[in-house]
């Protein structure tokens, strides 16, 4: 039987996801458990509700909505991703994967099919980690990573709790994180990197996920005046973040693979005339070996100890965090790969750069990532963008391998 997906639907329903949270200009900003996350979640539970989904909400808030099978007794299938934001984003990033979740379910349900195996569309809790950290939190606390009891008590930027903001939006569910365990676990995602558009190619098979490593360092010198103390007596903790800097960008191009990136840094006391007293970095490290990433990571603490020798700097180094690269369920991408294959479609097996909830999920489970191109590599951004064509295909694809996996 051919099954249609009706991708007008989704494709509304990813502008009007998009609209919610909308930023001056043509961003967007739902961070985790905040107002503009309420909702959104709202607007997914409705919709949820439309298709008939049977619907649970955990402890850590993940939204679960369920096209129960003819035989429950069988692990569920589960199609997941997020639609929380980072600060003035992209409208597809995480909310693709779980539309078009919904657009599959709600093929099924259009051709009047109740699969053996029962279908789970998840939204995990707080993947970006821009208001709570870690990120991936949702998924995370659900494959036993971290326990709950210790994320509700994680205090944000802006100073607030997450339990109370969770239980204040509404979505402090009862489900006990954990207690569905896929069969296996599918996730469709804007690739948010070139390579897709780079190589003309229409899908990605993701076949593993890099390891990631962040850490924040803070530097503590001595504040002086800028005009009167000479180099040799100064106790610069903003030349040393400096050095830092250029260190890290020199050790990830020798590498060949790792990649290393400060992504915010503070001075004080942050004037023009006064040489900085205290610097605070954080370092994003990746790379697909987790060994290669584990040298780099010492090779940082090495070095750390040198500067602050020479500058005469006390330097400490805080984990924020640390996961494993992944290796995705070969049987799995092959599936993935049979099914872009036979659907005419051109593809390309690659890693993934950034995080994504399946590295998560694939600690309890059997997972698998589907890309689709990424204009110019852009996301996290307003100008994150694919074509209704390339988000078409990606549906496709993913309608195709529920169907085989779900039989």
């Amino acid at each position: 039987m051919t099954i249609a997906l009706d991708t007008a639907t989704m494709l509304a329903q990813l502008t009007q996801l998009g609209a919610i949270g909308h930023d001056a200009g043509d961003g967007r900003t739902r961070l985790a458990f905040g107002d503009a996350d309420k909702q959104g979640r709202d607007q997914l539970v409705a919709w949820m509700h439309e298709l008939s989904l049977d619907i649970t909400i955990d402890q850590i808030g993940n939204i679960f909505g369920t096209l129960t099978g003819s035989d429950p007794s069988l692990a569920p299938l589960m199609i997941g991703s997020h639609i929380d934001t980072v600060i003035n984003a992209g409208m597809y990033d995480g909310c693709y994967g779980v539309l078009a979740g919904l657009a599959v379910l709600r093929a099924l349900r259009s051709a009047g099919i109740v699969p053996r195996r029962s279908i789970v569309v998840a939204a995990f809790s707080n993947e970006e980690g821009v208001r709570y950290q870690p990120d991936m939190m949702g998924s995370l606390v659900c494959a036993g990573g971290i326990d709950v009891a210790q994320v509700l008590d994680v205090i944000g930027t802006d100073g607030t709790r997450l339990g109370d903001e969770l239980a204040r939006i509404g979505y402090a569910g009862d489900l006990t994180p954990g207690v569905v365990v896929p069969h296996a676990y599918l996730e469709l995602h804007i690739e948010q990197g070139p390579l897709l558009e780079y190589h003309a190619t229409q899908i990605g098979v993701v076949a593993d996920l890099q390891g990631i490593s962040w850490q924040q360092i803070t530097i503590n010198g001595v504040a002086n005046h800028a005009g009167t103390t000479p180099l040799a007596m100064r106790h610069d903790a903003g030349w040393a973040a400096a050095a830092v800097i250029t260190f890290v960008r020199q050790l990830a191009q020798e590498s060949g693979s790792t990649l290393a990136t400060v992504g915010s840094i503070q001075f004080s006391p942050n004037a023009i005339n006064v040489i900085p007293q205290t610097a605070v970095l954080t370092l994003d490290m990746r790379d697909p070996d987790d060994q290669k990433l584990s040298a780099a990571e010492a090779h940082v603490a090495m070095f750390l100890q040198t500067i602050a020798a020479q500058e005469g700097v006390t330097i400490t180094s805080q984990r924020l965090v640390r996961f494993p690269a992944v290796h995705f369920d070969e049987s799995l991408v092959a599936e993935i790969a049979q099914a872009t294959a036979e659907l005419g479609l051109s593809q390309r097996q690659m890693t993934s750069g950034a995080g994504h909830d399946a590295q998560m999920i694939a600690r309890i489970a059997p997972a698998a990532m589907i890309f689709v191109p990424s204009q110019a590599g852009i996301s996290h951004n307003p100008a994150e963008y694919t074509s209704d064509a390339d988000l078409i295909a990606g549906a496709t694809v993913l309608l195709a391998v529920v169907q085989r996996l779900s039989r």
